[in-house]
């Protein structure tokens, strides 16, 4: 059972956390009366915490102005979580000389003896291999673009080409999304006139414009990314594949483009900046026989690594013995 002190101190955290919180909420989060969770209001108050309350549909408990907040306490499970997902995000972490890895050692030394023992030992003993998909986006570029989403404002993006070169353009930024290691923007290009999804680790620079958006309604960022990873590349593909739909689809990526169901075949549309890539790395992967019915880059790649392949499966007279 927790201790009177034990429950202020996470009425405090509540209070941090959701300003605003009515009594009721505080007590169903404490698991306690409405009468006792007014009562640890109380004990923080007299402790010299600062706690406004307000009567109203927009009413409850809230932290003053001034209020000198305690240093952030974490449970084991949380620290440890917090360790676990840095070092997934960021295997580089375990090394202390790394910018992301000193911030986490001033996290566990900051810690309680008890719980900051088991963080570190977690971290010296673990081993994190780096995902060779992943790539790290700047922070500052980052926060810039998360700072623009949430205040609705357009920007203008600066990205370099894979040859070097770089382009800019203006973009309404609805949202940035982070999936399997790598940083998306997921926006509406007006120099495309179309719905963009771009890498922000290939960003150069991020500057806000004073022309505001209105994102879409029901936006589902994610849903949305994976929606438009396929599109808007340089080379257009079109593969046929001799299979139902529902028997090709686990097989497929969302940026390979758009699957649909053609009787007892299925037809994949979408753009790729590689068409190489396509060939080897995502179509030779599907189990399923298929046609490129569109796209002569995709063709040629396509049959050069049939022809890799049939080399390979070969019996002629250089093969060794």
């Amino acid at each position: 059972m927790e201790s009177p002190t034990a429950r202020a101190l996470r009425t405090l955290e509540i209070l941090q956390a959701r300003p605003g919180t009515t009594a009721e909420q505080l007590a169903s989060a404490l698991g306690v009366t409405e009468r006792a969770a007014r009562r640890y209001v109380g004990i923080l108050r007299e402790a010299g915490i600062p706690v406004e309350s307000s009567r109203g549909p927009y009413g409850g408990y809230r932290l003053g102005r001034g209020t000198r907040l305690p240093p952030v306490v974490f449970t084991e499970e949380q620290a440890l979580g917090l360790v676990m997902a840095v070092l997934d995000g960021q295997p580089a972490a375990i090394e202390a000389a790394d910018p992301v890895g000193a911030a986490l050692s001033k996290v566990i030394r900051a810690l309680p003896e008890s719980v900051g023992r088991q963080a570190a030992a977690l971290r010296a003993y673990a081993s994190a291999a780096p995902d060779r998909r992943a790539a790290r986006a700047d922070p500052a570029l980052t926060s810039a673009l998360v700072a623009a989403v949430a205040g609705r404002r357009r920007v203008a993006v600066t990205s370099a080409h894979e040859d070097g070169g770089e382009w800019t353009a203006e973009v309404d930024p609805w949202a940035v999304v982070v999936r399997f290691g790598r940083w998306y923007l997921l926006c509406h290009s007006h120099r495309a006139g179309a719905i963009r999804t771009y890498r922000i680790d290939r960003m150069r620079a991020v500057r806000q414009l004073p022309q505001p958006f209105t994102p879409p309604d029901g936006l589902d960022p994610v849903a949305a990314l994976e929606e438009n990873l396929g599109s808007g590349w340089k080379y257009p593909t079109r593969v046929v594949f001799h299979a139902p739909a529902e028997r090709v689809a686990p097989w497929i990526r969302p940026p390979m483009g758009r699957l649909e169901p053609a009787g007892d075949r299925c037809v994949l549309t979408g753009t790729t900046r590689n068409p190489e890539m396509y060939a080897q790395e995502w179509l030779a992967a599907v189990p399923f026989g298929f046609t490129v019915a569109e796209g002569p880059e995709l063709r040629a790649a396509v049959a050069a690594v049939a022809a890799r392949f049939a080399a390979a499966a070969s019996t002629g007279a250089d093969s060794p013995a």
